[in-house]
């Protein structure tokens, strides 16, 4: 008995002493996997009885940059790299759903057939692969998709579907739109350079990063317990932007730089009060003949200004009493001083003896003498006029890259005696086209000078965290007669001088045309015929009651070189489509309309809308034309239809049309329209048939 005890005792020992050992690793598992505790047996004040730890970042989702009306122009994309455990799926739900899950996989990504994407799937799942690869970089959208698919939606644990987020990406919705401007952040190695809007706001946009801690097991690093501190997602950044107004600008000064086959262009829209940014384009021609935003001239180039200058230099004239716009001046067409002489545009013909005002409309080089022979005893006195309408100092936009005005003064090395005659007109003065408008900009404000701003306020989810008000740089620039006196003159380009062209159908414009000759690439004028050229146009709309102050600035344009042709057509493209694409500027008229009790006679017009008209009334009419504009006659119980021609580039007959038809034909082709009188067109001032000159202004009346 003793020895079979013996064997029992043993057998015991070895039986418990395996379920203590196993006890012991499974303790031990739990302890690293789950508390990173200690190794057994150990004492609990050992300082390396722990297992590694390490605090890590959780970066929070950057904030979105939006228009005024929330659109946005910005956004974050999340891409996520797709891949598949098929050890996981069920063999049964593998071998009947694989075939289908990969039809729709080749519907989805057509870069493989079905049959490969089966044949990849199968041998994964025979090589047990629990990591099989079946996109990189899918959408969030895409992610969607695939989570509805066969063997996929029956989520990770049993349809195999691994989708890590890799990357978050920037992306603008509307491509070249206002891009320079919205600006980017790249990551250097020492610095972080910061552009555009991206970066003067990027501490609200990026958010604050969260934590949380991990652990180092077996596997490598596992994050473990609670978040220790949350992500603040990034805040976002309600802009002044208009994006329909931006669209119309975009659009209009493209298609001039096209015509033109011009260097580079910019458009700044701004609002009259409150000074804020509603449009900006910037576009430069690259190798290729393409334009694209590449640089923010608008904000960051210094140029001479050339004639929208004269509106400063009149304003000195003015407020030092120097001269009336009534008094009489000698337009002679030749200016001499020293041993250098300006020109009148006109081929220095000059325009006689008229008045200051008449000077300023037609933009005569009259002005270099009328300020040299006012200013030239005491140039000091001038200089100081010009500080005190605000133009020698940078406008201290939020955006990295406005320049100081350069601004020569007598007694420095830049001076000369040339300098008063040939700043008057807009030379020896360097700023950039936003310095230029916002003088024309107080000029519309009544005198006040604000701060142009391009971002409205900051926004996290429903909360409001910051606001930017309008900000008043000086409540006034000059005295309230010579700020009537000026917006005389600036209405009076557009009504009678070089901006004659640029009438409005709808409102009065005022503002100013310039033409200034810039420097070459290698930093010369360049011989008679190789000589580059800057057209602009400055100025507000509508002149009596001002909404919104415009420039448009074109270089090296090259087949016109004058503001007018070139720029002030842009201005009133963008001044009449934005005017007449907004409800609010406008009173409801014919709100009350006639009942019809006989077959209606209709005005000529589009084919397609007046068809419509007829068979929602149930009008009877007899047609097979096929052309998209017509004539209609009422002939007996039937509307009898004939065609109209219209010719590309000709100018159309637009008798009998409504305005609304006969604008779009015309402005089609280019033309500033002007209407008088309601109805159907019954006059127009150009004959049928000549060729189209595009920005002349065309008059019709209606009756």
């Amino acid at each position: 008995m003793s020895i079979k005890k013996d064997i029992f005792w043993r057998a015991y020992l070895i039986y418990f002493g395996f379920v203590v050992l196993m006890l012991i690793v499974l303790i031990k598992t739990i302890s690293i996997q789950f508390e990173g505790g200690q190794p057994i047996f150990m004492s609990s004040n050992d300082g390396n009885t722990k297992m590694p730890t390490r605090t890590v970042k959780r970066t929070p989702r950057r904030g979105q940059i939006l228009d005024a009306k929330y659109t946005p122009l910005v956004t974050s994309v999340s891409f996520f790299n797709i891949h598949m455990d098929p050890t996981v799926v069920n063999d049964k739900i593998f071998n009947e759903e694989v075939r289908d899950l990969c039809v729709e996989l080749s519907h989805l990504y057509p870069v493989k057939s079905a049959k490969e994407y089966e044949r990849i799937i199968r041998e994964g799942k025979k090589r047990k692969s629990r990591y099989l690869l079946i996109r990189k970089n899918a959408t969030n959208e895409e992610r969607k998709k695939l989570k509805e698919m066969p063997i996929f939606k029956l989520g990770q644990l049993k349809g195999g579907l691994i989708a890590n987020q890799e990357t978050i990406i920037r992306k603008r919705p509307h491509g070249e739109l206002m891009k320079r401007t919205l600006g980017y952040i790249r990551e250097g190695k020492k610095d972080t350079l910061l552009v555009g809007i991206e970066g003067a706001y990027n501490e609200y946009l990026k958010g604050v990063d969260g934590e949380q801690v991990e652990q180092k097991i077996s596997t490598g690093w596992k994050k473990i317990g609670p978040i220790t501190r949350e992500a603040l997602e990034g805040a976002n950044v309600v802009t002044t932007i208009d994006k329909e107004i931006q669209e119309v600008a975009h659009t209009e000064l493209l298609r001039q730089l096209k015509n033109q086959s011009a260097k580079n262009g910019c458009v700044i829209v701004m609002d009259v009060k409150t000074g804020y940014i509603k449009a900006i384009v910037n576009l430069r021609r690259d190798k290729n003949g393409d334009y694209n935003e590449a640089y923010n001239q608008a904000i960051g180039t210094k140029e001479v200004p050339g004639s929208t200058f004269k509106l400063a230099s009149l304003m000195a004239l003015l407020e030092d009493e120097k001269l009336k716009l009534t008094d009489k001046v000698n337009a002679s067409g030749v200016y001499k001083f020293y041993d250098r002489k300006l020109e009148d545009s006109n081929n220095g013909k000059g325009y006689g003896l008229i008045t200051v005002q008449e000077a300023f409309e037609k933009s005569s080089n009259v002005f270099s003498k009328m300020v040299n022979d006012a200013y030239k005893d005491e140039p000091h006195r001038f200089i100081d006029r010009l500080k005190e309408f605000g133009i020698s100092d940078p406008l201290g936009i939020d955006l990295v890259g406005e320049p100081k005005p350069t601004l020569y003064e007598p007694g420095s090395k830049n001076w000369y005696g040339t300098s008063l005659p040939w700043m008057a007109i807009g030379y020896e003065f360097l700023q950039t086209p936003l310095q230029t408008l916002a003088l024309y900009n107080a000029v519309a404000n009544k005198g006040t000078l604000v701060k142009p701003q391009f971002v409205r306020e900051i926004r996290r989810g429903n909360e409001v965290i910051k606001i930017y008000p309008p900000y008043i740089i000086k409540d006034k620039i000059c005295s309230g007669s010579t700020l009537a006196d000026v917006q005389s003159c600036l209405e009076g380009v557009v009504k009678r001088g070089t901006g004659s062209a640029l009438k409005s159908a709808f409102f009065d414009i005022a503002g100013k045309t310039g033409t200034a000759r810039v420097l070459n690439d290698d930093l010369t004028y360049g011989k008679k015929g190789e000589q580059k050229y800057q057209a602009s146009f400055a100025g507000y709309f509508p002149a009596q009651d001002p909404i919104y102050s415009c420039i448009v600035v074109v270089s090296a344009p090259t087949r016109d070189i004058y503001g007018a042709t070139v720029s002030g057509t842009v201005f009133t493209a963008i001044a009449n489509k934005v005017y007449a694409s907004s409800l609010k500027y406008h009173r409801p008229i014919n709100s009350q309309s006639a009942t019809i009790s006989a077959l209606p006679i209709s005005k000529d017009g589009n084919r397609y809308d007046i068809l419509s008209t007829y068979r929602m009334l149930n009008i009877p009419f007899a047609s097979t034309i096929s052309s998209p504009w017509i004539n209609t006659h009422s002939a007996g119980k039937r509307v009898s239809i004939s065609n109209r021609k219209v010719v590309s580039d000709k100018v159309p007959s637009v008798i009998g049309m409504t305005a609304k038809d006969a604008v779009f034909l015309l402005e089609n082709e280019g033309m500033s329209v002007k209407i008088k009188g309601y109805g159907s067109v019954i006059k127009q001032s150009i004959t049928p048939g000549t060729v189209v000159q595009r920005g002349v202004l065309i008059k019709i009346t209606l009756d």
